[in-house]
């Protein structure tokens, strides 16, 4: 039997657990397994491109545990009523290949995501941030919002989105939680004096909605919206400006803002300055200067993470129910038994 937690139980976990509470718990679990990064097998992940969008499966596994999500990506969908992602995952022990837990992915990538973020800003901001940017009120936004918030206590905000309802719902949704929110008539005036700026729009093209020009000393940049080849968020040269941190780094030459750059282009591994064997946020002086870029395109490493995180976090409630998933004959070796009998010949 395998343990399963469907749209539903996910919810109502998320609601009764509190998203605030989730995220920072989330973060400090992705943190211990960004310190044993060298125990995880890497690969980047595998991905059918379509005019219509993008569906991937995201592998890993350490000694113990397997684990891949499937994603969509179709930037078009709200148009026709759809999301423009989706994805559940599933973990399976090493030592026999059956899976063991299953979930939905839809909620549990936004809160990834958010806590991924919040990971690398704890890493990368300056300290004392008190203001964040965000460019992109879709989906991810109030996620994002609560996962820096539990990170580095910012509660001031200022938001530019293209789409004046999704600005208008970012509002709606933060503003009883304390966030205060300042609505900017473009990106620029969002990031203005901002400490910690998060990119996240959802088209697919070589956009430059944050220039080189926006950048301010001091100021960390989490770009998470180009997760694909075609897609980025950054002006290419704002990246010059800055030192650039990546999850996987043959994923994010292929698929990030990097994927614009020379193949050469100088990055470093978040997990590495997670656990202390690269430099991240400078100390002193040096680091109330430094531009810090976190280029993310999510890897299969945190949706492993969240997974787990998620199987501890529901065992023995009844946000998880059991299903039968394996077949298990008496005779492992008469799968065909397990049918019933044959049918009589004539």
């Amino acid at each position: 039997m395998a343990g399963f937690v469907d749209v539903k139980n996910m919810v109502r976990w998320v609601a009764r657990t509190g998203p605030e509470t989730i995220l920072r718990g989330m973060t400090e679990h992705l943190e211990a397994d960004f310190r044993r990064w060298e125990q995880f097998d890497k690969s980047p992940r595998v991905a059918s491109h379509t005019p219509f969008g993008v569906i991937e499966l995201m592998p890993t596994a350490d000694y113990e545990t397997y684990g891949f999500k499937y994603v969509n990506g179709h930037p078009g969908n709200p148009a026709r009523g759809f999301q423009t992602v989706t994805a559940f995952g599933v973990l399976a022990d090493v030592h026999n290949g059956y899976p063991t837990f299953l979930a939905e992915m839809t909620v549990l990538t936004a809160l990834r995501t958010a806590a991924t973020t919040a990971m690398a800003t704890r890493a990368l901001a300056r300290p004392g941030a008190r203001r964040m940017a965000m460019i992109g009120a879709g989906s991810q936004a109030e996620f994002q919002a609560l996962a820096v918030r539990s990170a580095t206590g910012i509660a001031e905000l200022s938001v530019y989105d293209v789409d004046p309802g999704a600005i208008a719902k970012l509002v709606r949704n933060l503003q009883p939680l304390g966030f205060t929110v300042h609505e900017a008539s473009s990106a620029a005036e969002a990031v203005e004096g901002a400490d910690v700026v998060t990119t996240c729009i959802a088209e697919k093209a070589h956009t430059q909605v944050l220039r080189a020009a926006d950048l301010r000393p001091g100021m960390h940049v989490n770009a998470i919206g180009g997760d694909c080849p075609g897609k980025t968020e950054l002006e290419p040269a704002a990246l010059s400006l800055a030192d650039v941190f990546v999850e996987y780094t043959p994923q994010t030459r292929i698929e990030g803002e990097i994927q614009l750059q020379d193949p050469e282009f100088p990055v470093t591994e978040l997990g590495q300055a997670v656990a202390g064997k690269a430099e991240g946020r400078r100390a002193g002086a040096a680091g109330e200067e430094q531009i810090t870029i976190f280029d993310s395109v999510g890897f299969a490493i945190e949706d492993f993470s969240a997974l787990t995180y998620l199987r501890e976090a529901v065992r023995g409630t009844d946000f998880v129910t059991e299903i039968d998933l394996v077949a298990a004959p008496e005779d492992p070796k008469d799968l065909f038994g397990l049918c019933g009998a044959p049918l009589p010949v004539g």
